[in-house]
């Protein structure tokens, strides 16, 4: 588990705690030749904190000036894009889905989060594109940091439309 999907998970359960929402984000233990569905799954019988999450990290820092549907998803040994798969489950879960993306920015600056509804992703991986810009990512909203965990800020959460 990265940190970053571990830093969002405690996000979400502190979240929960603190608001005495029913609900627990957790992380599925990954396995060397099995594949995850997700990331996050955030459990809750409130339909809005029902959601699968995504989470991908790229270092700006390093160079990189976006996310490439090629290079930071895979394709599993039946050729079936990740997107493809995440999609199929978040369907058949009724789960809300979206993209976390995390930008390093290098020593002595803040990492930033920003969250992509999980069918604006399908929507322009199935329309062609390739990838999503580092400026693109910031136009979509931020995951605000407070410390070293994140701001679960329902408005931003809820924004992401069912599949």
């Amino acid at each position: 588990m990265t940190e970053f999907e571990r830093v969002l998970v405690q996000s979400f359960n502190i979240f929960f705690e603190q608001n005495g929402i029913k609900g627990i984000a957790h992380r599925l233990k990954q396995h060397r030749f099995a594949q995850q569905f997700l990331d996050v799954l955030v459990d809750s019988l409130d339909p809005d904190y029902y959601l699968g999450i995504e989470c991908k990290s790229i270092s700006v820092d390093k160079g990189a000036n976006a996310l490439y549907f090629t290079q930071h998803f895979t394709t599993d040994k039946n050729n079936m894009h990740q997107i493809n798969r995440i999609s199929d489950f978040l369907n058949k879960s009724g789960r809300t889905g979206f993209l976390a993306v995390e930008l390093r920015m290098g020593s002595g600056c803040s990492r930033k989060a920003h969250i992509i509804p999980w069918t604006e992703l399908v929507e322009r991986f199935h329309n062609g594109e390739s990838k999503y810009t580092v400026s693109e990512i910031q136009a979509f909203p931020e995951i605000e940091r407070d410390g070293s965990g994140y701001v679960i800020d329902p408005n931003k959460w809820i924004l992401g439309s069912r599949i």
